[in-house]
């Protein structure tokens, strides 16, 4: 090899070395933006086959709504949903939650008397001390804290509208987008992205589904059971419990020591029958719903959606724990249709 073949092989591997090394710090300072992009296009996969249904009346037939009007319609659907349940529980959630908050130094005196009793704490400290030792600031600090707080919730609420925005056009453009992408991809590798495609968003429309009504179901388990054995504060309980199971694995151990810790302030045995319920409530929800509704439609290996949780929950927290099952199921897609070998495996399993 001459040296100038050399040179100009040596300044090729410089020059793609750092065009990765640009792309991943460019990638790396833009993660935020990229989070919100994925996460619209998870939302996008997740309506798009009811998107098609509601287009198309029947199988077979040419549209008869427009996409956008589809779309729409979906987007009022669940606002509506929505409104309808903030109308039926947030007036009890409100009175339950202030009701609460006038009561927390009595039911914290309450809780501190039975660990007292039970020695599992040495002294005594009230809640008004507890209130009083707690750090302070100054007033410019309080002052700046309420501006980050305000500053942090605008940001929330711009991003919530900048998901459901572009998961609207993710799904408008959804054809072109596809028929645009596919001209990178050669020829014989087309159907097969194909497929992988189709079955990627279908997993994660069930994912979606799947979410949604464990949420809707456990929230209307607690609520009932909480109420029926006299647990107070219910209302509140069962909302955190069907926004916990939206947490995989944390999330109903949350809810579940949040209602017992309730129960205490009024009663160990109250607290004791709360506790023998969430645990056949989570018995039935682990060995029942979650195979019925999540591990069938979703059909990810436990194995690789443990692993998915915890890289998930390391990179991003309680934002990648909720999205490592949609993530592991795509992953899971792209390896069972590219992996190498196969077409091999498969006929291996035809003979």
């Amino acid at each position: 090899m001459s040296d100038r073949e050399c040179t100009r092989r040596l300044i090729q591997t410089v020059a793609t070395i750092g065009g990765v090394v640009i792309r991943a710090a460019a990638a790396w300072e833009a993660r935020a933006a990229l989070m919100l992009i994925y996460v619209s296009a998870l939302i996008a996969m997740g309506f798009a086959p009811i998107v098609t249904y509601i287009e198309r009346a029947s199988p077979g037939k040419e549209r008869l709504i427009p996409r956008w009007l589809a779309i729409l319609s979906i987007y009022l659907v669940i606002v509506a949903v929505f409104v309808l349940l903030g109308l039926l529980v947030l007036p009890p959630l409100i009175a339950q939650a202030s009701s609460l908050w006038e009561r927390a130094p009595t039911l914290f005196n309450r809780l501190e008397t039975f660990l007292l009793q039970h020695h599992l704490m040495t002294r005594r400290v009230t809640f008004e001390q507890a209130v009083q030792n707690a750090p302070t600031s100054a007033g410019a600090n309080a002052v700046g804290t309420v501006l980050v707080a305000l500053s942090s919730l605008i940001g929330g609420i711009f991003g919530l509208l900048t998901i459901l925005i572009l998961s609207f056009y993710f799904l408008i453009e959804a054809s072109t987008m596809s028929d645009y992408l596919t001209r990178f991809i050669p020829a014989e590798q087309r159907h097969t992205v194909a497929t992988a495609t189709r079955q990627a968003v279908a997993k994660v429309s069930a994912w979606l589904q799947a979410q949604f009504l464990l949420a809707a179901t456990m929230g209307t388990f607690v609520a009932i059971g909480l109420w029926l054995i006299g647990v107070p504060y219910f209302y509140v309980l069962a909302l955190v419990a069907a926004v916990g199971e939206t947490i995989p694995v944390i999330g109903p151990i949350i809810g579940g020591i949040a209602s017992i810790a309730m129960a205490l302030t009024v009663s160990p045995k109250l607290a004791l029958m709360c506790g023998v319920y969430f645990l056949v409530l989570h018995q039935l929800e682990a060995n029942v719903l979650v195979p019925k509704i999540m591990e069938k439609r979703v059909g990810v290996n436990p194995v690789a959606v443990l692993i998915a949780l915890l890289i998930g929950g390391e990179l991003y927290g309680l934002v990648g724990a909720i999205l490592a099952i949609p993530t592991a199921a795509i992953l899971s897609v792209a390896i069972d249709e590219f992996a190498p070998g196969r077409d091999g495996a498969r006929i291996q399993r035809v003979r």
